[in-house]
């Protein structure tokens, strides 16, 4: 399964399932693929993909499909097939899959501001974002309001099941780092609907931030780190570097004091210049905090100024992940207990794998 997730796979009817996601926040250029009775977010459009030795069969009328790694069968695949809230659209003609999209198999996500103060210039932007790309492609739009949000989380846990919601957005040009935004979209979709709910931000200008969008009904907090060393910060992450690393490990230990341990995580990803060990490093001390570190094989997305970045190996994966499940395991901040979002979900990583001693040998 890791593997399959750093190389990526190539599909023989790309129609399967659920539509699959271009540019965007989130996991972008993926598709939903359950493998084993786990579904992961697996690289369908990337320059790596296209040359996978994984190739999915067209599905049968059951919705399974045969896995092959060159023409040897390996595994029985599915893909979740496409929500029915999907369908539907607002009052003024929005349709809900522009608004949130289902991500894994019964996570609603939503980016609830597609524009960045960072995206817009050259010298600030991540280089490995894509926020604007389905703003651009007209796929979604700019800033989804509190009604609609509501609205559509409503009928994706009436039509399809929804289990929880991820709300992340791209940062404002706000001290507030978009927390207000989010309490708003958060206040609003629990008004509506009994779904437990993370929002991501980076670390708001003040810690009275955490309880306000605790109180308005973010179950769990998402802040996220990405690249551990500064150097390699400033060079990847340049508008986001400049708020310090100091400054992300007192937030940590302030939202953990709100939110409880576990219920708070970061994205580290791996294969853009990190160390093994030094995520494992960082790592240790985010279990320390209470804080769940999220680490995931970085995919290059078409179209940005990393697309040419090759994604991690499998063995650099393993060689992360495999102790991290250990470290997960004995902190006691294991996947499963996150409330809501990206950890619970787990659909970017084989991480949650590695948590189960039993399982980690076939991950």
């Amino acid at each position: 399964m890791t593997e399959l997730q750093t190389r990526g796979l190539r599909l023989e009817f790309p129609q399967a399932g659920a539509a699959s996601r271009r540019g965007g926040a989130g996991p972008s250029d993926h598709k939903a693929v359950t493998v084993d009775g786990v579904t992961l977010m697996v690289p369908v459009h990337t320059h790596g993909a296209f040359d996978s030795p994984f190739i999915a069969g067209a599905p049968g009328a059951d919705g399974s499909a045969i896995l092959r790694r060159g023409t040897i069968p390996i595994a029985q695949i599915a893909f979740p097939r496409t929500p029915r809230f999907y369908g539907r659209q607002t009052a003024d003609g929005i349709p809900y899959q522009q608004i949130a999209t289902l991500h894994g198999t019964d996570v609603l996500a939503t980016t609830v501001l597609q524009t960045c103060i960072r995206y817009e210039s050259r010298r600030k932007a991540c280089r490995f974002c894509a926020i604007g790309q389905s703003l651009a492609a007209g796929r979604t739009i700019e800033r989804k309001t509190p009604a609609q949000l509501a609205e559509v989380a409503r009928a994706a846990v009436e039509l399809d099941g929804v289990r929880h919601m991820v709300m992340t957005t791209g940062t404002p040009p706000t001290r507030d780092r978009g927390a207000l935004i989010l309490c708003e979209s958060a206040e609003a979709v629990k008004a509506a609907v009994d779904l437990p709910i993370q929002v991501q931000c980076e670390p708001p200008d003040t810690d009275a931030w955490f309880r306000r969008m605790k109180d308005a009904g973010a179950d769990t907090l998402g802040m996220h780190i990405e690249v551990v060393g500064d150097d390699l910060r400033r060079q990847i992450l340049p508008g986001k570097a400049e708020v310090p690393m100091s400054r992300y490990w007192e937030a940590f230990e302030a939202a953990v004091d709100v939110f409880g341990r576990g219920q708070v995580s970061t994205y580290l990803l791996a294969g853009l210049g990190d160390s093994a060990q030094a995520l494992l490093d960082a790592s240790r001390r985010l279990l320390s905090i209470g804080v769940y570190p999220f680490v995931v094989p970085f995919v290059p997305i078409s179209g940005t100024p990393l697309e040419d970045h090759p994604p991690p190996g499998a063995d650099f994966m393993q060689s992360v992940l495999q102790p991290l499940g250990a470290m997960v395991r004995e902190a006691g901040l294991r996947a499963g207990d996150i409330k809501a979002g990206c950890g619970r979900c787990a659909a970017c990583s084989t991480l949650s794998v590695f948590e189960d001693a039993e399982e980690a040998a076939t991950a």
